[in-house]
């Protein structure tokens, strides 16, 4: 694990393939070690990352894969579930995949023995995002090319069906919202939905083209972000349905926006990959120019780690690792 000081990247990981996707486990694992999956053209690593910034006895940055899956196909999307668990015994891994068949793919081992998988058909169309259910884990929700948001049960069974007006690019379920998701779709709208009643019940306007990317804030409930052309905005969903704040930032378009899950003033945007180098630019809400400018060959993914002010980004054969300050 080499620091890199040339382009302010922290550290890096050294992988077998390129990196489609790349996701911290934001729940609680039992362990001091953060999760981490990466996802490449035909397989999904499963590893552990200890820094510094968090433990004195390491230096710089730890890693260590538990366990790669053959997944024969590559991979778009990944999401943890709460269950997973790494104090248990045996340990418990589970996690679920979107792949460019347009199936889901739920993976559930003990790192052991027990290695499972789930396919869940039902997309007819290229799935974007994905996202558990986050206090139980037993749903998973899901957008695609194909205008619709759906939510399954972990046998596969589709429990609920939202169509869409264009292409759905996020979901996101809050753990303080349990019954609701929010749904962004590529036309620039973002709705709200009642899992319950199964009716939308709020909806916010970017009013600008192509949506690509949208997160809803761990700290704040009340704020959403998205990316959109070339531009980062910002809503408070009590004020009003357009933006509060926005910002043009990337000028070859902008295409992943992730908030902070330590800081709601704090979040991420990447922008396309270009053919050599993708911009990461972090920001916070108290700042008008970007706390951090980061240079990725070719990047793809973005994740914020659970605890500490820092981001990643995957890459050919590598992922990337930022450190901001809060």
């Amino acid at each position: 694990m080499k620091q890199d000081s040339t382009r302010n990247i922290a550290y890096t990981v050294d992988c077998e393939d390129y990196v489609h996707v790349v996701k911290f486990n934001p729940f609680d694992s039992g362990d001091a070690c953060s999760l981490i999956a990466y996802g490449g053209n035909n397989y999904v690593v499963i590893g552990t990352c200890r820094f510094q910034e968090e433990d004195a006895e390491v230096e710089g940055m730890q890693y260590k894969t538990l366990r790669t899956f053959h997944h024969g196909i590559r991979v778009d999307a990944i999401a943890w579930s709460p269950e997973t668990r790494l104090d248990a015994i045996p340990p418990q891994i589970r996690f679920c995949t979107a792949a460019s068949d347009r199936k889901l793919r739920l993976f559930t081992s003990d790192l052991q023995d027990k290695n499972e998988f789930k396919t869940f058909d039902g997309h007819s169309d290229y799935i974007n995002d994905l996202v558990f259910a986050p206090s139980e884990g037993q749903e998973v929700a899901s957008v695609s090319d194909d205008h619709t948001c759906r939510v399954w049960d972990l046998e596969g069974n589709e429990k609920a069906h939202f169509v869409l007006r264009s292409p759905g690019m996020s979901v996101c379920w809050h753990p303080e919202e349990a019954f609701k998701l929010m749904v962004a779709e590529k036309n620039g709208t973002i709705r709200f939905y009642d899992l319950i009643t199964q009716q939308a019940i709020l909806s916010l306007e970017c009013e600008q083209t192509p949506l690509m990317s949208a997160d809803w804030c761990l700290k704040n409930t009340l704020k959403v972000g998205a990316v959109a052309g070339s531009d980062w905005l910002i809503w408070d969903i009590t004020r009003s349905s357009y933006p509060q704040d926005k910002r043009p930032v990337h000028v070859d378009r902008a295409r992943l926006f992730r908030w902070s899950r330590v800081n709601e003033n704090l979040f991420a945007t990447t922008g396309y990959p270009g053919k050599t180098t993708t911009q990461l630019l972090v920001h916070h809400l108290g700042h008008p120019q970007p706390i951090l400018t980061g240079t990725a060959a070719v990047g793809s993914g973005l994740t914020w780690h659970r605890t500490l002010p820092l981001c990643a980004v995957g890459g050919d054969h590598k992922i990337f690792f930022w450190v901001t300050e809060m």
